[in-house]
């Protein structure tokens, strides 16, 4: 341990100048004017990779946003560890919320702030400096392979097909994530689960124009009005959803499971005041980290339509939109329910509205059993680094791709996540403690060593 904290300690100042260069980028996948960001960021990858010891590292391209790929081969017959990360990030609306710059990175309060500090820049970027530390230490002991994409905030649309293609060059014995968060600074912990995800946008039409509401307000559906009723449609004052059969498919999980995760760290008092809520809501009959881990959703991410500029201006709307997504428990699956939800929002749609609802990305849930020899490298990772065993936990996060890798690839995921709640992901004011980012340098190293050491039993 003195010898990994020793150069992280010699070289913290030259890891935040490479990750800001990274994070400067603005590569935001889901907007189509930032394609070209998407590409710097692949090639800055390409740069991060060959300069940390890869023997090879190239852009590839996919039918959306091009992929980095790099590897370091050592033995052909030693483990190999595929790490997987993206480039992308999600937008960072609204932005007058920000205290600074999304993409001029800022060090305060012992924290980095900016969007991709933690989702997922900052947490990828510590496995290339954790490979960086054991290729010039000489103490890599795992061929490492990298898989860097640029979808993962849409979904991971194209890579599916790029790993289908690639199969040989992807072989690995396990893949190594950090995509995820602990339960705290001082709870380290391993994601075992993550839940799925189906994702719409809706179109109501009510009349073929906007309408002067005076004139014709009562006597013309309006469709914010009319949206907004079928949402509530959707889901009882209990928390439970409404669409039929969503719950047929639905693995509940056991007591002696529910009475495990119960142990671990959480105050439900501190939850609601670090959110300024009076009160919590969700499924009745589970806890709070319950809801979040193994229960299934359903929330309106967005919802617009008519005048919302300054000011006040009397129409009835044309039109109303909405984007809706429901995050999946294990045995649910995502193609299932898109279609359940596409039916059951026109069958309770009124004459008076046209009903357009497109599904737009989804993807299944993943579960890791914790017997795998990764899991429990991992498990000693943590340890020799945070003092304690990590707690397994079930995220409510979604990652399709996970899954994917399993189906396509046949290999399985190992999630060590070092972000924490608090990192205001997909938010205005993301950030990333330097504790966790540093501790995130030394414990991947150990992972290395642990997992060669268990690939040999």
């Amino acid at each position: 341990m003195n010898e990994i904290n020793n150069y992280v300690k010699a070289n913290e100042d030259r890891f935040l100048d490479e990750l800001f260069e990274l994070i400067r980028i603005p590569s935001i996948s889901s907007l189509p004017e930032h394609k070209e960001d998407m590409y710097r960021a692949a090639e800055k990858w390409k740069e991060i990779l060959l300069a940390a010891g890869a023997d090879k590292a190239e852009v590839m391209e996919t039918n959306g946003n091009p992929v980095t790929y790099g590897e370091k081969i050592i033995d052909p017959d030693a483990p190999t560890v595929m790490v997987y990360a993206h480039m992308d990030v999600m937008p960072v609306d609204p932005l007058e919320k920000w205290k600074t710059d999304p993409f001029e990175p800022v060090v305060k309060d012992g924290k980095i702030w900016a969007r991709g500090a933690d989702d997922d820049k900052g947490q990828s970027f510590m496995h290339a400096k954790a490979f960086e530390y054991l290729v010039k230490s000489g103490k890599l002991e795992c061929n490492v392979k990298f898989l860097i994409e640029g979808e993962e905030e849409i979904g991971s649309p194209n890579l599916p097909d790029f790993c289908e293609k690639h199969k040989e060059m992807l072989k690995a014995d396990i893949i190594l994530v950090s995509d995820t968060s602990m339960i705290a600074p001082d709870v380290p912990s391993i994601t075992t689960g993550l839940r799925g995800l189906a994702y719409w946008q809706v179109e109501v039409t009510g009349p073929n124009i906007d309408l002067h509401s005076g004139l014709f307000g009562g006597a013309v559906a309006n469709p914010i009005n009319v949206l907004s009723k079928m949402i509530a449609q959707t889901m009882d004052d209990d928390g439970r959803i409404l669409i039929p059969g969503f719950y047929d498919d639905v693995v509940e999980v056991s007591a002696e499971e529910r009475a495990k995760m119960a142990k671990a760290p959480f105050s439900l008092d501190d939850y609601k005041k670090s959110l300024d809520l009076k009160e919590v809501f969700g499924e009745k009959g589970y806890s709070t980290n319950e809801r979040t881990g193994i229960r299934p959703t359903f929330d309106v991410c967005g919802i617009w339509g008519g005048y919302t500029g300054e000011g006040a201006k009397t129409v009835l709307p044309s039109k109303a939109y909405a984007k809706i997504s429901t995050r999946l428990v294990p045995n649910q699956d995502h193609n299932k329910i898109a279609k359940m939800f596409v039916e059951y929002f026109e069958s309770i749609a009124p004459e008076y509205v046209i009903i357009k609802a497109e599904y737009l990305h989804g993807g299944p849930s993943y579960v890791c059993p914790i017997d795998l020899p990764a899991y429990k490298a991992a498990e000693k990772a943590f340890k020799d680094v945070y003092g304690k065993d990590p707690v397994p936990v079930r995220s409510g996060g979604s990652i399709p791709i996970i899954a994917t890798f399993e189906e396509v690839l046949g290999i399985k995921s190992v999630l060590m996540g070092f972000g924490l709640g608090s990192d205001a992901i997909h938010s205005p004011n993301e950030n990333f403690p330097l504790e966790q980012f540093y501790n995130g340098i030394r414990t991947i190293p150990l992972f290395y060593k642990y997992f060669a050491e268990e690939m040999k039993k």
